[in-house]
Order: C-alpha cells, then structure tokens, then sequence
C-alpha cells in the first residue's frame, strides 16, 4: 500500500473485502465507522478503511476544512481501491459522501467491484429536497444495499420511496434513525438497535 493511512479490520483471507470510506465531517476512526468494520470482522468480512486527503491533514495539523469537489474525492477513491491489499470479492461503500462517491465509482467502473453499501445515504442536501443527488442510481448495476434511517434528514423514507432507484437496490430502513442512525428516546428504540 502507498503512504495513506488504512485501518484494518478482520482476517486476511476473508473471501469478501469491505473498503469503507468516511463521511464529509468525521473521519475513519469514528465511533460510528469502528462499530461497523468490527461488527462486519466479526462475521469474517475484512474492512479497510481510508481517509481522504482533506482529512488526512487535517489529523495531521487539526485545522478543519472541507472535503475537495467530488471530481477529487472521486479520483482519491479510485486510487484507494487500486491500492487496497485485497483479495478475492471486493465491495465498497462508506458513510454517507464516502457511500455516495462510492456509488458513483460503481456507475463508472462497474468491473471493479462486485457490490456497494451505503451507510445513510445523501439523497439531497438537509432542508433542499429539489437537489437530487441520485441520477447515477437509476441506471446502478452493482448490486447494493442503502441502509437509512426513517427520519433522516437528507432523504426520509417518505421521500426516498417516490425516488427513481435501480432494482438492484436495496433499502433497509431503520426505525426513528436519523443520519447516524440515532433514534429518539420517545420511539424506544435505541442506537444499538438500530
């Protein structure tokens, strides 16, 4: 692998790699990410996960910014999963812009991978549900899962049940979740739940 830094998770041999990309805000290492990539090791998937440049420096300096245009991230992503020390199948996926450029890296290069999972999808930006950000996932090859919470503010269930999506998409919805997949304390569920 390259100078980018990786956290592994689960056994080398694993017959399936997941590679989880991160959210706009928070980095690889967050409570949210760890829970998954070891949640899914312990089920005998391994799970690499990469930061982007933007955050890379800012774990270097701790001045916060935000993420390059997509055109960059994007190219970041495709140069993570060329460097990626896997084997057998791979699949791709991330927390919400790391899950959306991942699923824009699948429309792209379809060969690439043979699956995509998206942890709360970006349909649109929080408060603007005339800006889409699904046109790609019409026409989406890959098989796929979207996990999403109920009430998440960049497309509730409501919403995204009106959307234009691929059959080869799955959407697994979360009781009262909101973006990281919080439910509220009234709905009595909770976040392990979840």
């Amino acid at each position: 692998m390259s100078d980018r830094l990786w956290l592994t998770d689960g056994p080398q041999n694993a017959e399936c790699t997941l590679i989880l990309a991160h959210g706009a805000g928070a980095g690889m290492d967050t409570e949210f990410m760890t829970t998954f990539a070891e949640s899914l090791a312990a089920e005998g998937i391994r799970v690499l996960r990469f930061e982007f440049g933007y955050m890379a420096k800012k774990r270097e300096d701790g001045r916060r910014r935000g993420p390059s245009g997509s055109k960059k991230l994007l190219l970041e992503w495709k140069e993570a999963l060329e460097e990626a020390d896997v084997s057998g199948r791979v699949v791709i996926g991330g927390k919400s812009m790391g899950g959306r450029l991942a699923s824009m890296l699948a429309a792209e290069e379809p060969a690439l991978v043979a699956g995509l999972v998206c942890l709360g999808y970006p349909f649109h930006p929080p408060g603007k549900p005339e800006k889409l950000r699904t046109e790609h996932l019409a026409e989406l090859g890959t098989p796929t899962l979207i996990v999403q919470g109920d009430r998440d503010p960049f497309g509730t269930r409501e919403e995204v049940e009106g959307y234009t999506l691929s059959d080869s998409i799955a959407l697994h919805w979360l009781g009262d979740g909101e973006h990281s997949f919080k439910p509220r304390k009234k709905s009595g569920r909770t976040l392990e739940q979840n």
